[in-house]
């Protein structure tokens, strides 16, 4: 033995490395909280604001900002930070931008954990929460203490598209910052930072990576998007004094999945709209809500904005108002292939039951009365789950 350090030393300082690089497939994974200084200048002559600031796992290692620099293009941003979940993306976004006396809008069918979340800062903190109609852009009325709204394109139970060209145009003219949840288009159905022929564009993106980029319905993680370096700058900081990170194993797998994110959604979209069709002549169904069916509220903003009609794998319907829940709830339980459960965008397809009158503030003129049911389409084939829900809605009569 050379080197006269003993074993336990050795064991933790390696005399002997393998070198660091070789070309692979998927990058290196990288598994960091303490990162090494290899000396003091690279310690203090070193900011925060720099590209990548390599001081500490929660800022970031190369695997975590490799997915961010992919995730801000893939959404048409160019700064991205990540976090948990795609609701602490969102809570980074209120806690970073809203303060006592701010009033934020949401739309009437706003992602109901931002809304709770947003409660409870109007609680504790004064913030004034009001609701807008997400398809009548006049529902929008901001006041001089307007500091954000928040627009879903498209809503995640109803599936209204928003009327996003005029709801952008009025919260530029009054200065409101603009905050999209994009996880339904995934940055793929349009570009939230250039949609219009008047290159209108949102200021942040927040993109659960949960549902589309992980793809396995097994990954929790979030993002937060924007193009402009002073807002970038306002989260990030937000982001550190928070201590938001994830896991460097769960940011290789999404990096892993992003190559055949576009092959799944055309997959799941396609499947989606053999299903809508189906579904749109079944008499239990009141009403079908998907925004590529004409018939459905805000297909008219879809049509405009979404780059070569591309549509999520996400559908609605609200069943006939006289099936009350025990009916619908022996639809639900006689799903085989559907499972029952929250989020959407893995193999699997999943069902979930809703009573809007329990989820809405304002008037739905456009929605039927009765209990809606989303089905969120995994990677089956369309005919066994129009088959699984065909067989299910003989259960509901017993």
């Amino acid at each position: 033995m050379t080197d006269n350090k003993t074993i336990q030393t050795q064991l933790i300082h390696a005399p002997r490395k393998a070198p660091q690089y070789i070309a692979s497939i998927q990058p290196p994974l990288f598994r960091a909280s303490t990162i090494i200084f290899p000396s003091t200048a690279h310690l203090f002559d070193r900011h925060w604001t720099d590209a990548y600031d390599y001081s500490y796992g929660t800022h970031g290692t190369p695997t975590t900002y490799t997915l961010a620099d992919q995730l801000a293009q893939l959404e048409g941003g160019t700064h991205c930070l990540l976090a948990p979940s795609g609701l602490s993306a969102i809570n980074l976004v209120n806690s970073t931008f809203l303060n006592q006396g701010d009033e934020v809008w949401v739309p009437d069918n706003v992602y109901g954990p931002n809304m709770e979340h947003l409660k409870n800062l109007q609680q504790r903190y004064g913030i004034i929460v009001k609701v807008y109609n997400p398809i009548d852009a006049n529902s929008f009325t901001p006041s001089a203490h307007t500091k954000l709204i928040w627009l879903e394109a498209a809503g995640s139970v109803t599936l209204e598209f928003p009327d996003l060209k005029n709801l952008v145009k009025k919260a530029r003219q009054a200065n409101v910052l603009i905050a999209l949840d994009n996880t339904w288009g995934a940055g793929l159905a349009f570009n939230a930072f250039d949609f219009s022929d008047e290159h209108l564009s949102v200021d942040i993106t927040v993109h659960a990576l949960t549902k589309y980029p992980s793809g396995g319905g097994d990954i929790l993680m979030g993002s937060v998007i924007t193009r402009d370096q002073k807002l970038y700058h306002q989260l990030f900081k937000m982001h550190a004094t928070q201590g938001i990170c994830v896991s460097g194993d769960d940011t290789a797998q999404v990096i892993r999945s992003l190559p055949h994110i576009r092959l799944r959604y055309q997959q799941q979209a396609k499947t989606t709209q053999d299903l809508l069709a189906w579904l749109k002549q079944q008499p239990e169904f009141a009403q079908a809500l998907h925004p590529a069916d004409a018939n459905s509220p805000g297909h008219a903003f879809w049509q405009e904005i979404c780059i070569d009609q591309q549509s999520a794998g996400l559908v609605s319907v609200i069943f006939q108002a006289n099936y009350d829940i025990s009916a619908v709830r022996r639809f639900c339980d006689a799903l085989t292939l559907f499972k029952l459960g929250f989020s959407w965008g893995g193999p699997v397809s999943l069902v979930m039951l809703y009573d809007l009158k329990q989820m809405r503030v304002l008037p739905n003129t456009h929605l039927q009365q009765g209990l809606l049911v989303r089905f969120c389409i995994g990677l089956e084939s369309a005919q066994d789950l129009i088959q699984d829900i065909q067989n299910a809605l003989q259960q509901i009569e017993k």
